[in-house]
């Protein structure tokens, strides 16, 4: 087989490698796990994630499927209900919405339809966000919508070592699991993976970055934005504590909560659209349960409510340091 972190190892992994040896070692140790997706075999998908696993697993474990995102969805409902651990490559985000009637409608609710006789145990991954120059249908956020959906969990990764682990541990849930990956970051650099750890439980949101003047919430390609934020606004005697999220179904605000009581002010920075974002859900629940601690109203940093454009000026739409650094000048200025 293809060479991948061996036990015992820390290795320096893009997000795309490292997701490639999760899914490996995933199928290693079970064999339920099947992939299927558009060109996930013989290519190795487009973004290569899936490379060298139908070589070494097989065709009848890695499926090359037509091109039919209703089509694939639907056959591995009916494999994850045979026991089947089916693992569904969306190629493309702004793909998904073909088969978002058999995920909301079947997927969602099977389980509880059937009173439990009928597992649903199936990863949905998406390639989300924007930041590659793609053309239209390629640069999508559509996380609000499948968060907003009971019976679905929904998480995003932010870097190779959650990429590795997160997608086995999704794998192994018993829940359908919509695995969210930041697709401008596949290729982007290199991080350690150790694959000894102990990661973080799946749905649990973390701290990346201490600070003590404002809490920025983020996840997925925009916590990378937020990093690069704090390290400006440290130039300028600024402290930004930023929290990756990770876990957008169910949400794991403990951690916020924890923060923004000792900061008392908050930003949270996603690239989907602002309006009825994510970002407001959590804005909500941070003036919820923070209100006497909170020193400036919470503050939302998204994509503007536009339909995603032309590749040429994406930058101008997406999130970026300068947008990020002025919600933070607006928060402290309270």
């Amino acid at each position: 087989m293809s060479s991948m972190p061996e036990p015992g190892t820390v290795e320096q992994l893009t997000l795309a490698k490292a997701l490639n040896a999760g899914l490996r070692r995933a199928m290693e140790d079970d064999p339920k796990v099947v992939l299927m997706g558009e060109d996930i075999g013989k290519l190795g998908g487009v973004f290569r994630i899936t490379d060298g696993l139908q070589k070494d697993f097989g065709a009848d474990r890695v499926l090359d499927s037509p091109l039919a995102e209703s089509g694939i969805v639907g056959t591995a409902v009916g494999l994850a209900m045979r026991g089947y651990r089916p693992v569904v490559e969306i190629q493309f985000d702004g793909f998904v919405y073909p088969a978002y009637d058999q995920i909301v409608s079947q997927v969602a609710k099977l389980h509880a339809r059937s009173r439990g006789r009928y597992p649903m145990s199936m990863v949905i991954r998406i390639p989300f966000g924007g930041g590659i120059g793609a053309v239209e249908h390629h640069s999508e956020s559509p996380e609000a919508q499948f968060a907003h959906t009971p019976g679905l969990k929904v998480v995003a990764c932010s870097n190779p070592s959650d990429g590795y682990w997160m997608v086995q541990q999704a794998i192994a849930h018993d829940d359908p699991v919509i695995f969210l990956e930041p697709k401008r970051q596949y290729h982007s650099g290199r991080a350690p993976v150790d694959v000894r750890a102990d990661p973080p439980a799946l749905f649990s949101s973390r701290v990346t970055r201490a600070g003590s003047d404002v809490t920025v919430i983020s996840y997925g390609p925009s916590v990378s934005v937020c990093l690069a934020s704090a390290d400006a606004a440290a130039g300028e005697g600024r402290s930004l504590e930023v929290i990756d999220l990770r876990t957008l179904s169910p949400l794991d605000l403990g951690p916020v909560f924890e923060s923004v009581r000792r900061t008392g002010r908050a930003v949270v920075v996603h690239e989907a659209h602002r309006n009825l974002g994510l970002g407001a859900e959590v804005a909500a629940s941070i003036a919820e349960e923070c209100f006497y601690s909170l020193a400036a109203p919470v503050l939302r940093v998204g994509g503007y409510d536009t339909p995603y454009p032309p590749a040429r000026i994406e930058e101008h739409f997406l999130p970026d340091l300068d947008r990020v650094l002025d919600a933070v000048d607006r928060v402290l200025a309270h």
